[in-house]
Order: structure tokens, then C-alpha cells, then sequence
């Protein structure tokens, strides 16, 4: 990855976290700094973010979300609060993307909360926008929205080729 660029990681298949966070893996073996923002992930799960934990200062994890479960699945009450909670971490987002406070940030399932129609793709494009030069931004997460193709440097498609649920 070129110093400065957008990187979406995307698709149906599995793997687009582990990638993004192999590459934050690869940065911090360059001597860079890395900050990773999740989002849609709630708090399951949070046993495997003290792995990553120990990688800090130099590779740094956050998310903002408060509940167990999936965001679709929570009552109307529950999602509202769930989107302040996501909003904070877009503004922690835009904070990191304009001061440049990392060499590489990690917006992990990002383009969900376009899927949950938390924010609009507009939101989004300025967000990235605001990002210093130099900085280089991985967005992953299922469906990519094409208007914010011209606004991103590389796509990778994450697909499953083949499954087979009889070896288990």
C-alpha cells in the first residue's frame, strides 16, 4: 500500500477484518502507527481485542457500541442509542483523519452503518476527505457503495468461492 491511500476491503466472504488487521500488522512492522475503529461489532467478543491490546501504544483499538448483540436485532430504542454511540466514533474517526494521529487508521465495518442506513454515503465521503495526506485508510465491510468509488484508491472483493459444510 502506497503512503496516503484508501483501501476498501469488502464482500460476502470472510476474512476482511483479519486482512485489514494483518495489514495494520505489516504497518507496525514499518515502524507506524496504527488505530483501529470498529464499528457494528457491539461487545461480544471482546476476549480477542486483548491480543490486540498488547500491541499497544503502537497499534491501538476502539469501539464505541455498547450492546451484545447485532445492531438489525435491537429494539428502536436500543439502535438509537447504538447510532449516538456510532456517531462518537465517526467523530473520533474524523478527529484521527484531520489531525493525522496515525500512519495507517483501520475503520473496520464502516460501510455497515451505510448498510443500517446510519449515515449516508455523503457523510461518509466527507469523512474521508478530511483525512491529512499522507495518512492511509483501510474501510472495510460487506457492500461497497459505488458513488464512493472515485473517493477510494483500491477495492478488494472478499468472495467465497466455494463452501463446503460437510468437513467440519
Amino acid at each position: 500500500m502506497n503512503r496516503g491511500t484508501i483501501q476498501v476491503i469488502c464482500g460476502e466472504g470472510k476474512g476482511k477484518t483479519t486482512a485489514a488487521f494483518g495489514m495494520g500488522i505489516e504497518a507496525l512492522m514499518k515502524n507506524r502507527s496504527v488505530i483501529i475503529i470498529q464499528f457494528l461489532k457491539g461487545c461480544t467478543g471482546r476476549g480477542s481485542l486483548d491480543i490486540i491490546k498488547r500491541l499497544e501504544p503502537e497499534m491501538k483499538i476502539f469501539r464505541f457500541e455498547k450492546s451484545d448483540g447485532f445492531f438489525e436485532n435491537l429494539s428502536k430504542e436500543e439502535q438509537e442509542e447504538e447510532r449516538m454511540n456510532i456517531r462518537n466514533g465517526l467523530n473520533f474517526a474524523r478527529k484521527v483523519l484531520s489531525t493525522g494521529e496515525c500512519d495507517l487508521l483501520i475503520l473496520d465495518e464502516i460501510l455497515g452503518i451505510l448498510d443500517q442506513n446510519i449515515v449516508e454515503a455523503e457523510e461518509l465521503i466527507r469523512l474521508l476527505q478530511s483525512k491529512v495526506d499522507d495518512m492511509e485508510v483501510i474501510l472495510t465491510g460487506k457492500v461497497f457503495s459505488k458513488e464512493m468509488e472515485p473517493y477510494v484508491d483500491s477495492i478488494l472483493e472478499i468472495n467465497h468461492v466455494k463452501v463446503d459444510n460437510t468437513k467440519q
